[in-house]
């Protein structure tokens, strides 16, 4: 708790470095309250200005957040880093993970055999870097195949990577930016990191809602994230009926720069309906990590052609180019048919569990969603009672405040490391945990 952590300073630079380096070393860890503006200012001998611009400077860089009548308090994932990782809190000795949103690692592609034919790859310099053809054709024949224009592509370093680069190359701090509330807490976090300002849009099981969406648009979104399968945490897909009414909202603010995150891409069972040149501005997103493993950090940037040069441009000044090692790994995997019967495997099993987790708790009378991907969301009245009776019954599941803006209270539960006989008992704990029948809409 803050009260354990003396916060310093006679300045907001010096407060709010004290404030950082609390996070730096763990002693304010994610979720810890801090004291009252006027509290704190009383306890420094500062006025409350100086203490309000401390907060400022740290909400704007998305090291804390206000809370409502809770306060202020650090943000679950703050962009700061310290000697130990926050990343990935393991549960307690016993405690079934079912947090952590990553695939099964028994399911995904072995590397091994594509790896060792990097032996045989030239050198690259820094003169012949950068997407590779056979890979770039390979990827434009994907995503035409599911009506995404690929006339216009680069690479970047991940899905999150690349929404950063499109958020950087875009907008300035400030501005809005429209995401799906609940959606990808990382994403949530990156807005607020970049000093940018959420906007949460309702879902409900077919996506983003064209009625939020108008809402958030008219009130000065100059960006909106879209997930199109797979959506975590709530499992939604964008729907045909709903793409189509989407763009409708859409045409209404041709400005805006549209962002689609199709991370689960092979692993999905539904189709893709995507909204690419719903704007002038758009970017289609599509990551190796889920289906082939997290440690390929790639993936697929389509768009207009300003917004790939932009984005691109940036590159070439920074970390200049995906490697080119990475990037023959990833089309050795794509060109390989017993690594795609292995990537159809995985989306079975994954459809499976969740269909049958699905089907138990409806059999218990639990309210839940999920028509894609590897979470379910559970709509609770209580999310911090729910999330300590499962971890007593030896499951860690997520609270659903990583992933809300507005929405109303749920669990998220990834399916991917429960196996399939121990489906019911889980499904009978979430059933005691949640005890009477919660509201059945997780949109606000």
């Amino acid at each position: 708790m803050a009260a354990h952590y003396q916060i310093v300073g006679a300045t907001a630079a010096e407060i709010s470095a004290s404030i950082e380096d609390g996070v730096r070393t763990g002693a304010l860890a994610p979720g810890t309250p801090l004291p009252p503006v006027r509290g704190l200012a009383d306890g420094l001998g500062v006025s409350a200005g100086t203490v309000a611009k401390a907060y400022q400077t740290l909400r704007t860089r998305g090291v804390i957040e206000t809370a409502g009548r809770n306060g202020t308090r650090i943000r679950p994932r703050p962009p700061v880093t310290g000697d130990r990782s926050t990343l990935v809190v393991p549960p307690p000795t016993g405690v079934l993970d079912l947090v952590s949103g990553e695939p099964d690692l028994r399911l995904l592609p072995l590397l091994g055999p594509h790896l060792a034919r990097l032996a045989e790859a030239d050198p690259v310099g820094y003169n012949h870097a950068g997407v590779r053809p056979e890979l770039a054709e390979a990827a434009a024949r994907r995503l035409a195949a599911d009506g995404v224009d690929a006339t216009h592509l680069t690479l970047t370093s991940g899905a999150l990577g690349g929404i950063d680069r499109l958020l950087a190359a875009h907008l300035r701090p400030g501005d809005k930016v429209a995401v799906e509330d609940p959606g990808w807490a990382a994403v949530i976090d990156l807005v607020a990191a970049q000093g940018l300002e959420v906007v949460g849009v309702p879902v409900d099981d077919d996506g983003p809602t064209p009625s939020g969406a108008a809402l958030a648009l008219g009130a000065g979104a100059r960006a909106f994230v879209v997930t199109s399968r797979a959506h975590n945490p709530t499992g939604a897909a964008v729907s045909r009926r709903r793409a189509a009414d989407l763009r409708r909202v859409l045409a209404d603010h041709p400005e805006v720069l549209l962002i689609e995150d199709d991370h689960s891409a092979e692993l999905s069972t539904v189709p893709l309906h995507p909204l690419a040149r719903a704007t002038r501005s758009w970017a289609f997103l599509r990551s190796v990590s889920k289906p082939y493993g997290p440690d390929l950090r790639l993936a697929v940037l389509a768009g207009d052609e300003a917004t790939i040069a932009r984005v691109a441009g940036r590159m070439r000044l920074g970390s200049g180019w995906v490697s080119t090692l990475l990037q023959r790994v990833v089309a050795d995997l794509w060109a390989d048919p017993a690594v795609a019967e292995r990537v159809a495997a995985a989306r079975d099993s994954y459809e499976r569990r969740r269909v049958a987790l699905r089907a138990a708790l409806d059999a218990h009378g639990v309210p839940n969603h999920g028509r894609t991907g590897i979470n379910v969301w559970v709509p609770v009245r209580d999310e911090t009672s729910v999330v300590t009776a499962l971890r007593d019954a030896g499951y860690a599941v997520a609270p659903g405040s990583l992933y809300r803006v507005g929405a109303p209270a749920g669990i998220r539960i990834t399916v991917s490391r429960v196996d399939e006989d121990g489906i019911e008992p889980l499904a009978a704990a979430v059933a005691r945990a949640v005890g009477g029948a919660p509201p059945r809409s997780f949109s606000a």
